[in-house]
């Protein structure tokens, strides 16, 4: 009876052994269910982005409750080690007390406000003090809400641009309607910058539907057809002096054997075209999307010194590398390029909301003043254009960029990982390592000596990141490319879990092969 009555009232209390709450074990059943039951909503309801759904209807998908810190906690509460940082996105960690106050502050001023014909302070703010730490010249900016929209607003204002720059000058206009842009490159997914990617897995479908681009070869070093020497390619942590001439075309290269074709690519693009180009656009120094491909050095200042000497506008897509991911505040500083236009998102809120940016110089920014009626106008915005809530997450990220000196205390993590990336290329199964400061892209390959490819079918990158959940780690692979790339304030010891969690993973996963 005493027994029955303990386990009424939720005691285990025999001869003092044992003492649980009966409404632990009530949660922890109603945790299942709801489990189940969002699990099936999802299922029957959700369509996810870049994900087969006839796999994923078959998957027992991570639900996640909360995040802190560098963890991500599921709806079982079992926690994983986020090592993509949210898809490029958060900085200084999840759930930061600095970036929840200012969003609870702004919230309490005003949650949104059309940007059409009204401004308010934080983007203000915010406009200021991007034009202070972006390359030089680019005074201007234009908000909107992804990377793939900022690159939309860049190739539309470069288009518009040489229009009214024409017509100003009473010249005959040639259509500058066409754009280079680089093999393996993603720029978005909307037809805009579809239309200037450069890989056919994702874009070949909608190619009837896009715009004319011209492509150069991409600089994957790795699996180049020119390349004569096979030595490794060099880890950059991001804190290395760029002690070199600007490349030419046709140059001999020695770490490669090759001559910079992937710069004559570019250039013989620009002699037959250049007129009829309105803009270039590249991924600065890392071709993200692709597998982290690392341009190898003076690449980014040799297209830049094209550009210049064929009159085509420059703009650079810093949605993945801007913010310290390379090892500095924007990739573009590495090799000192002025972009005409510059694309920024993912980071600029610290991973909290949707906020992007692009940038122009002064030059153009004026060709689009004029009278009511001559129709200069850049006819173009978003309903959530520069949400006061993201402008003031946007603003506090900024501001733990130099309170905690993130750049600067980054320089040790990429040494470390740069030392675990060399000594990852022993194992059999890893063709190329590749680092720009705290991105990094691990190529998995069936065979070493030849870089022949695993068949799509294996998903073998796709397989070493469900392996890596049962060390406690999160990753998504790109191909069968391994990316790491923790938020930038990861501490040792979780940065530590995760590249052991990583090796783990692949040893496991491969050593059927």
């Amino acid at each position: 009876m005493e027994f029955g009555i303990c386990l009424y009232l939720g005691h285990w209390d025999l001869f003092g052994y044992c003492y649980l709450e009966f409404g632990i074990l009530k949660r922890l059943r109603m945790n299942t269910q709801k489990r189940q039951l969002l699990n099936h909503w999802d299922k029957k309801h959700v369509w996810h982005p870049f994900t087969q759904q006839q796999d994923w209807e078959k998957s027992d998908p991570l639900i996640i409750q909360s995040a802190k810190g560098a963890y991500l906690t599921d709806v079982n509460g079992k926690r994983y080690l986020d090592g993509v940082s949210s898809l490029w996105t958060t900085v200084h960690g999840h759930n930061h007390p600095a970036l929840n106050k200012a969003i609870k502050q702004q919230l309490n001023k005003m949650a949104h406000t059309t940007f059409l014909g009204l401004t308010h302070e934080p983007a203000i703010q915010l406009a200021k003090q991007l034009v202070e730490i972006t390359p030089q010249k680019l005074s201007r900016v234009f908000y909107s809400d992804s990377g793939a929209t900022s690159v939309e607003i860049a190739l539309k204002m470069a288009y518009q641009y040489w229009n009214q720059l024409y017509a100003s000058r009473d010249t005959r206009c040639v259509s500058r309607s066409s754009f280079l842009a680089l093999e393996n490159s993603y720029h978005g997914d909307t037809i805009g910058s579809v239309s200037v990617g450069g890989m056919g897995l994702f874009h070949k479908k909608f190619k009837p539907l896009l715009f004319k681009a011209h492509f150069a070869q991409s600089p994957y070093c790795y699996r180049c057809s020119y390349r004569k020497i096979n030595t490794e390619a060099r880890l950059r942590t991001g804190g290395e002096t760029l002690n070199q001439t600007i490349p030419k075309p046709g140059e001999a290269r020695k770490e490669t054997g090759c001559h910079w074709e992937c710069l004559k690519s570019v250039e013989t693009i620009l002699k037959s075209r250049s007129e009829k180009i309105a803009a270039a656009i590249v991924e600065p120094l890392v071709q993200g999307a692709a597998g982290m491909i690392v341009m190898p050095p003076g690449y980014l200042s040799g297209f830049e010194r094209l550009c210049r000497q064929y009159n085509v506008l420059l703009i650079v897509d810093e949605v993945a590398t801007g913010f310290g991911r390379t090892g500095k505040m924007f990739a573009a500083a590495h090799e000192h390029i002025q972009p005409d236009l510059l694309c920024l998102a993912k980071s600029i809120t610290g991973g909290y909301l949707p906020l992007a940016a692009t940038m122009a110089t002064e030059d153009i920014y004026k060709a689009f003043l004029g009278k009511y009626e001559d129709f200069k106008t850049f006819f173009h915005g978003h309903t959530y254009t520069a949400n006061p809530l993201a402008c003031a997450a946007a603003l506090a990220n900024l501001g733990l960029y130099q309170k905690n000196s993130v750049i600067k205390n980054l320089e040790m993590k990429t040494k470390l990982l740069r030392e675990w990336l060399q000594k990852l290329r022993d194992l059999p199964v890893v063709g190329d390592v590749r680092q720009m400061g705290f991105m990094a892209g691990i190529e998995l390959v069936r065979d070493k000596p030849s870089r022949q490819p695993f068949p799509v079918s294996w998903r073998m990158g796709y397989q070493v990141c469900e392996k890596a959940r049962s060390h406690g780690v999160w990753i998504r692979p790109l191909g069968d490319v391994i990316v790491v790339l923790p938020h930038l304030t990861v501490p040792l010891k979780d940065f530590n879990r995760l590249l052991n969690g990583i090796k783990n993973s692949i040893q496991e996963t491969c050593k059927k092969i």
